[in-house]
């Protein structure tokens, strides 16, 4: 595939600038990640051309000029990069991606950006009134990548960027699109030595031992009544961030996730077990001591993830 990407707005046209000493700069941003994201999709294989306005003086010739570059390359499809702001805020607000025609490749961008990330899903959005959407000859979405002006949308934004950027990319190998994935530092949970998890703690869609029974120890742990300290630590099991719309409880029972360290490059098979982390921690997943032993991995390494799997298959 050809893409085209250009970066929102101009140097002489600024976009949305968030209050120092956190905010973004939406013009510098979008670059960073307009570059970024060529660069993962030539790594793919795809062929990627980019566009980032320095001429244009008023927002009517920008949007021109970035919609006569699009139309003047041969592509498979186009994308703008685009930050927003609402008001300044600590909350997060998330991510979206609009489109007028494109709702599916849309629907998947603004899951990966999410899954990736941490940032609040927005989901895709039609919009009927953007020059961009509205001109641009081949297929077209334009990414709202986070708010500028929120401190944890920029901090997640910060300690994800290369993942968010992947994950990007990584939608123009739509051969397999019922494939999710996320990338990101992971850590461990479970089992009866796991004391950040309340005694009486359960889990998000496992309701008993007989859903899932080769997670758990014979007998419950000691002074324990919850499913969270009688995972047995030794099972490969991972809880992650799931979108239930993507991923429901069925398909969470019936299918395996696949674990890959960066640092190693080692895989493993895992068992969906819970959902988590909390997305205050900034990571991706919690995996089982087991299975962080198998990978080689200590807290705050980076894996990525992919689901579903069949379980009849290590592929």
């Amino acid at each position: 595939m050809k893409i085209c990407i250009s970066a929102g707005h101009a140097m002489k046209v600024q976009g949305a600038i968030g209050p120092e000493p956190w905010g973004l700069n939406e013009v510098d941003e979008a670059r960073r990640v307009m570059n970024t994201v060529a660069d993962y999709l030539k790594k793919l294989g795809h062929s990627a051309e980019t566009y980032a306005d320095d001429i244009s003086t008023s927002q009517n010739e920008n949007l021109h000029r970035i919609v006569d570059w699009h139309n003047s390359q041969t592509r498979d499809g186009d994308c703008s990069i685009h930050f927003n702001a609402y008001m300044p805020k600590d909350s997060g607000m998330g991510t979206e991606v609009l489109y007028y025609s494109q709702q599916d490749v849309a629907r998947r961008v603004a899951d990966a950006i999410s899954n990736s990330s941490g940032l609040i899903n927005r989901h895709e959005k039609f919009r009927d009134d953007l020059f961009f959407l509205n001109n641009t000859d081949e297929p077209a979405i334009l990414i709202e990548v986070c708010f500028v002006d929120s401190k944890t949308d920029c901090d997640l934004y910060r300690k994800n960027f290369d993942a968010i950027c992947r994950a990007i990319a990584m939608v123009a190998n739509k051969g397999r699109p019922d494939l999710y994935e996320w990338h990101g530092t992971m850590s461990h949970f479970g089992g009866p030595q796991d004391t950040g998890v309340d005694p009486d703690e359960m889990l998000a869609f496992i309701y008993s031992i007989e859903d899932q029974p080769v997670l758990f120890l014979d007998e419950q742990p000691p002074g324990t009544t919850g499913l969270a300290r009688r995972l047995d630590p030794a099972e490969p099991y991972i809880a992650l961030r799931w979108n239930y719309d993507q991923t429901p409880r069925d398909l969470l029972l019936t299918k395996l996730a696949k674990v890959t360290s960066k640092k190693t490059g080692k895989s493993a098979m895992a068992i969906p077990a819970d959902w988590g982390p909390h997305i205050d921690t900034g990571r991706v997943a919690d995996l089982s001591p087991g299975l962080c032993e198998l990978l080689d991995l200590i807290t705050d390494d980076e894996i990525s993830v992919t689901f579903p799997h069949d379980p009849r298959s290590s592929k």
